[in-house]
């Protein structure tokens, strides 16, 4: 389990307790037993979740290897196009304000950008055949 995971699950069952009086005890304090039990009920009814809609699941393990994909690739690129896909597009900067940002004419903000997007597709396309093909000593004869 991701520790973003439990966070949630942890928050939501937090949440549940808040919600219900009988989560405390007569002096006030929290029922930790009540809390647990929230808390492994929620665990599994996410399990069940997964497992009624697998295809959901499938598809937010394809997104998250998409992103480490483009960290890798992003991060392969010289710091002068990386900052500029940076600014542009994870700053969500216009031209104009990333050009200020890296003290740069817009032109050539225009320019990198054009650059850093053609070396990242590059990159990208370029780590894809080295996920799809194994290399020569690894792959089986024909």
């Amino acid at each position: 389990m991701t520790c973003t995971r439990a966070e949630d699950i942890a928050q939501e069952a937090l949440l549940c307790a808040w919600r219900h009086p009988e989560a405390r005890h007569a002096d006030g304090r929290w029922s930790r037993a009540w809390i647990f039990t929230v808390a492994k009920q929620i665990l599994i009814d996410q399990g069940r979740a997964v497992e009624a809609h697998p295809g959901e699941a499938l598809e937010h393990v394809e997104r998250a290897r998409d992103a480490a994909e483009v960290r890798a690739a992003l991060a392969s690129l010289p710091e002068r196009l990386r900052i500029t896909l940076i600014e542009i597009y994870f700053q969500e900067r216009s031209v104009a304000e990333a050009a200020e940002v890296l003290d740069v004419p817009p032109g050539t903000m225009r320019s990198r950008t054009f650059y850093a997007l053609r070396a990242l597709r590059e990159a990208l396309a370029g780590r894809e055949s080295d996920i799809r093909e194994p290399p020569a000593e690894r792959r089986p004869p024909p």
